[in-house]
């Protein structure tokens, strides 16, 4: 890597990927940018950031990021053939910001270190809002120098930044959320359903419930949305179907039983058969509220 300022790229401006990069953008960061819709870099474009035509353009930058969807765009903006590590120019280091499975991880890391790039897990807890608040949390995992390169940027990213060991300890820990956030929306949507059937207003339960002890910040900030049935994404319920699938994968693999995440898992898949594969996962309040004839 350069001893001056490091170079910086982002790979994949999604939604998360566009908020992130944001925040290194306002931080009077360069970056260059890379999306396989090109307008979807626009936004980021318009802060100050360079459009890269080519992934392989980003391996001139000394740390890149990456935000992608699945386990297999991973696989192919790094280690595919037209990927990072493809190029005669390689990134000093990887920091892949996506939820993806261990096994994912330990292959594209290991490609990383075969062409000489050091590579970081680091998913990160939070929706667009709350990394444009500055709110969200990322956990890391890899060799404790890689994460020091990595670590001032991350928390330009994010309030909370965590170094959960040297492997892939990050990618089990990010789907142990997922899989509490879904099971916790399940259970919110069945309380909620049930108050509501027994004649109490959807919006006075809430109010009620935010200012117990059991209240969270998350469910206040989307109280909002779920009183007026608002089922915008931020994750929608298709993306939590594919955390659920490696989660439980995982916990196949380790040999703990999950009997409540199985259900949950099971209730998210008739969510999507009956049109919320869009929506923002809340929308499992709909499908709940539909069994109950509410």
């Amino acid at each position: 890597m350069s001893t001056n300022t490091p170079t910086l790229g982002w790979l994949g401006t999604g939604r998360m990927g566009t908020a992130m990069a944001g925040r290194l953008l306002e931080a009077g960061d360069r970056v260059t940018v890379w999306n396989r819709t090109k307008s979807k870099t626009e936004p980021l474009t318009a802060m100050g950031a360079e459009a890269a035509g080519i992934i392989r353009e980003l391996g001139r930058s000394d740390i890149v990021f990456v935000m992608v969807s699945r386990p297999s765009d991973l696989e192919e903006v790094v280690a595919g053939p037209d990927g990072l590590l493809s190029g005669e120019h390689r990134p000093g280091v990887i920091v892949d910001c996506s939820t993806v499975s261990a096994e994912t991880s330990a292959r594209v890391r290991a490609a990383a270190e075969a062409a000489g790039t050091e590579f970081l897990g680091a998913p990160v807890s939070g929706n667009p809002h709350m990394v444009a608040e500055g709110e969200c949390c990322i956990v890391a995992s890899g060799p404790v120098v890689t994460y020091e390169k990595a670590r001032p940027y991350l928390e330009k990213i994010a309030k909370v930044v965590v170094h959960a060991g040297v492997g892939e300890q990050a990618r089990v820990v990010k789907l142990c959320h997922n899989l509490y956030l879904g099971m916790m929306v399940q259970a919110l949507a069945e309380v909620t359903t049930l108050a509501e059937k027994g004649g109490t207003d959807r919006a006075a339960f809430l109010q009620f419930l935010n200012g117990t002890v059991l209240a969270s910040d998350w469910v206040r900030k989307r109280t909002p949305d779920l009183i007026e049935k608002d089922w915008t994404p931020t994750f929608t319920t298709e993306l939590m179907r594919k955390d659920f699938d490696l989660g439980l994968g995982k916990a196949r693999e380790l040999e703990v039983p999950m009997p409540a995440a199985a259900m949950v898992y099971q209730l998210i898949q008739s969510s999507i058969g009956h049109g919320h594969r869009s929506d923002d996962f809340l929308s499992l309040y709909a499908q709940q509220a539909d069994s109950a004839a509410l």
